[in-house]
């Protein structure tokens, strides 16, 4: 689960420009549409216990559902819902979607190569990488570290304001916004807790780190993502949009209503900077699978690293609401499993968009779902969701047929 999510910025530099990247390349693809998923024959009661976790979801009151569970042995896919409430289709296999917060994972796993590779250390001072960008009211770049950004120990306040009517969405969905822009909003507020007193959510974090991958690389943090992860891996339906507002195809519509009694509005297109590295990025079930499963796997980190990754501190706000033993380390979360043990993922919440992914504990199960409407304004729907998504996800890494 993640408390909150954006969209992100890309500054591209020039391909023939940047060093070799660090781990084995293939070239980069063009955007296609992935292949439709086929809906196997085995494994029939993880299949039809997806099934029925899907259509639990959809029961919320949400508009589509998707689901995806592999098995190590194959994927299972499992939708509900419509794609568009206009047109009755139904939700494509293996669509794009808006990640949201899921990004950050992608974010930390970037900042964790440089610190194996010795060009940053997580003890750093935020303001030895971007000397006084963190200053005011209280804020202070010289007390908050690289690790307390990735763990969300800093104390550093949150940036975002979503919009809380369709005017208000219509008017700034395709506003352009600049890291430092976005940091600069933040600074207005007071911390909301000393450095590494406490554990608060805050999209500020990854916008800084972000900046910090600039500031160590020369170049933006997408950039590095492409070539640090998605090209080793082959990610090659996962994408960083920059300002572009437009969803690649196949892909369902997103809505979402702003108060409890209003109607849904369709925010399927909107421009992605106002999150930067805090939640840029588009993917499908199957690349998120992918990728969980091969960072858990250590093919992207060193186990030094990936031993950082998954320290954990309490995440007690969480706990309050409910998500019964959640801990967070740097990018990842942690949650406890009903048949023993716990997986590692991150989910993301952005407008009209609901992602949960992860994988267990042993490796041998993940699972990434994507749900296309949400009431930001209606807690208790919000919450009802949240239940059904999470257990599908215990069911499906718990192999509950």
């Amino acid at each position: 689960m993640a408390v909150a999510a954006a969209a992100g910025v890309v500054v591209a530099a020039s391909a023939s420009a940047r060093p070799p990247s660090p781990v084995p390349s293939t070239p980069e693809q063009p955007i296609t549409p992935p292949a439709v998923l086929a809906e196997p024959e085995v494994d029939s009661a993880t299949l039809a216990r997806l099934r029925e976790d899907v259509r639990a979801v959809r029961a919320t009151g949400v508009v589509g559902v998707l689901g995806e569970v592999d098995t190590g042995a194959g994927r299972l896919p499992a939708r509900s819902g419509v794609a568009d409430r206009a047109t009755e289709a139904a939700m494509p296999l293996n669509g794009y979607f808006r990640i949201g917060s899921t990004t950050k994972t992608f974010v930390a796993t970037v900042v964790l190569q440089l610190a194996g590779e010795g060009r940053l250390a997580l003890d750093d001072t935020v303001e030895k990488w971007l000397p006084g960008v963190v200053r005011g009211n209280g804020n202070d770049g010289r007390e908050v570290t690289v690790r307390q950004l990735l763990q969300h120990t800093s104390g550093i306040p949150e940036y975002l304001r979503p919009a809380t009517s369709p005017r208000q969405w219509r008017r700034e969905r395709l506003r352009t916004w600049q890291p430092g822009q976005l940091v600069a909003l933040a600074m207005k507020r007071k911390p909301s807790f000393a450095p590494g007193a406490e554990w608060g959510y805050s999209n500020t974090n990854y916008v800084l780190a972000g900046m910090i991958i600039r500031r160590v690389t020369g170049y933006d943090w997408a950039e590095e993502v492409r070539q640090r992860v998605l090209t080793p891996l082959a990610l090659r339906h996962t994408v960083i949009p920059g300002a572009d507002p437009y969803l690649p195809d196949p892909h369902a519509r997103a809505y979402t209503r702003f108060t409890p009694d209003a109607k849904l509005t369709d925010v399927t297109t909107h421009d992605q900077t106002l999150g930067d590295a805090a939640g840029a990025m588009i993917s499908t079930t199957g690349d998120l699978n992918r990728f969980f499963r091969a960072l858990l796997g250590g093919r992207l980190l060193a186990p030094a690293q990936l031993a950082e990754m998954r320290k954990t501190v309490p995440a007690k706000a969480l706990q309050a609401m409910g998500v019964t033993g959640a801990a967070y380390g740097l990018g990842l979360m942690y949650r406890p499993l009903s048949c023993g043990g716990g997986y590692w993922g991150h989910g993301g919440d952005e407008a009209g968009f609901s992602t949960r992914a992860g994988v267990a504990g042993d490796g041998r199960r993940s699972v990434a779902v994507e749900v296309t409407s949400r009431s930001p304004a209606d807690l208790k729907a919000l919450l009802r969701t949240d239940r059904a998504l999470s257990t599908l996800v215990d069911h499906a890494l718990c192999g509950t047929g």
